[in-house]
């Protein structure tokens, strides 16, 4: 039996652990494709990005891909770009699965692969034909 009394929410580092092994699950040819993808987990998206966005609270974002797609042209790295970046944000992810009836790893999941998504241009139907594949 669980001890709920004495759980306590994943940390910025549990996320961290979350998103790595959901990472690993995914097929090796997406995991390739993904090169120089740098995942980053944090509480919030930024201020910056609130606006950018044009979300209301900072509960609005679950994720976000931060950068030049290959769609968009961005296979080689320019010098002076950023690295292509997928943003995980913990406590909206944390809020959206205690309203929701799904484990917390597929949650982690599903969000790193659409963001990772909108890395290579792909439509639901293939970000879900890979969810399936890690799953």
């Amino acid at each position: 039996m669980t001890d709920w009394a004495n759980l306590q929410a994943p940390s910025l580092a549990d996320f961290e652990t979350l998103a790595h092994d959901a990472y690993e699950r995914l097929p090796q040819a997406f995991r390739q494709l993904c090169e120089g993808v740098v995942i980053r987990v944090v509480d919030f998206p930024d201020d910056e990005t609130m606006t950018e966005m044009e979300c209301e609270t900072p509960f609005d974002l679950l994720g976000l891909f931060r950068g030049i797609g290959l769609a968009q042209g961005g296979g080689m790295m320019q010098t002076g770009q950023f690295p292509n970046m997928v943003w995980l944000y913990r406590r909206p992810i944390l809020d959206y699965w205690a309203e929701h009836e799904e484990s917390l790893g597929h949650l982690v999941t599903h969000v790193l692969v659409h963001e990772i998504g909108h890395h290579f241009g792909l439509s639901d139907e293939d970000m879900e034909a890979i969810e399936e594949a890690a799953a």
